[in-house]
């Protein structure tokens, strides 16, 4: 199967210039530093052994990428072949000098390791915060950015309101994103955590998880509100949870009924409200 095309690519991140062509030049691995604030935390020490072995014979064949910081060189792309290197005890790493933003620096660290898929679903839920917080970007401009549908985007961002416990099951690969959705949809952490032995203990997959969830959850629901949709509220009901990015529940009877929004901290909030406030005045649903 094909890689997912990513939205702006590298190229489309990193200015070029007449140095960018020729510019690559060796630094000493001791005046290289990593980028602390870059998505991606964990790194595989199995594989950064076979790419030292590979380093030492073949050398570094692709140059990293860095940004000049006082006396010291910045990693923006390619910190696991640093990393490899200093394994392999080489004195000097190519690389190329580029002038950026810090908001150029995130996003070309994030589109590096999309690329590469090296993020779990923490860190790069995590990399979509920050570009939001502390860049100000929206969600409809990150998914831009990587190529992902914004619902995909404000789906990965609920994952971070997870229980730091099904977060390291998520993280260690013990469930997969899907598992992690579907327990988002349970009320409360102890079924969350209840529903997480369940899958670990008897290796449940995605679909079975779900249908885990929504048992507990329709015991849960007065025999009033349990009615039956239709199959057109219920693609109603669907949509909305696509648009919104987060569980929401439709009740309709006769002529009328209600939309209940869920929201699980007061950062989700404002962004369904601004999301709201955002969406074009005709949506299809």
């Amino acid at each position: 199967m094909a890689k997912r095309a990513l939205g702006k690519g590298l190229g489309a991140l990193i200015p070029q210039n007449n140095e960018a062509s020729n510019g690559i030049i060796e630094l000493k691995l001791a005046d290289i530093e990593p980028n602390m604030d870059q998505p991606r935390k964990a790194f595989d020490d199995e594989k950064l052994l076979k790419l030292a072995d590979s380093i030492k014979e073949h050398g570094v064949v692709q140059p990293i990428i860095v940004k000049k910081d006082g006396n010291v060189y910045r990693i923006v792309a390619g910190e696991r072949r640093w990393r490899a290197a200093r394994i392999a005890k080489i004195e000097t790493i190519p690389a190329i000098v580029k002038d950026l933003t810090e908001k150029q620096l995130m996003e070309i660290a994030l589109i590096e390791n999309l690329q590469r898929e090296d993020l779990n679903p923490i860190e790069e839920a995590e990399a979509y915060e920050k570009l939001i917080k502390e860049h100000n970007m929206t969600q409809e401009e990150i998914s831009r950015l990587v190529g992902k549908s914004r619902p995909a985007i404000a789906n990965s961002l609920r994952l971070l309101n997870l229980n730091e416990k099904i977060k390291e099951t998520l993280i260690k690969g013990d469930i997969t994103e899907g598992h992690a959705r579907a327990l988002l949809s349970l009320d409360n952490q102890q079924s969350q955590l209840k529903v997480l032995d369940e899958i670990i203990k008897n290796k449940l997959s995605v679909r079975d998880t779900e249908k885990l969830v929504k048992k507990l959850s329709s015991v849960k629901t007065s025999p009033r509100k349990s009615k039956q949709l239709s199959p057109e509220f219920e693609r109603i009901e669907e949509n909305l949870r696509n648009i919104l990015g987060t569980k929401v529940k439709l009740f309709h009877q006769a002529k009328k009924g209600k939309i209940m929004i869920e929201y699980y901290s007061n950062e989700e909030l404002d962004r369904i409200v601004d999301l709201l406030n955002s969406l074009p005045k005709k949506t299809t649903l």
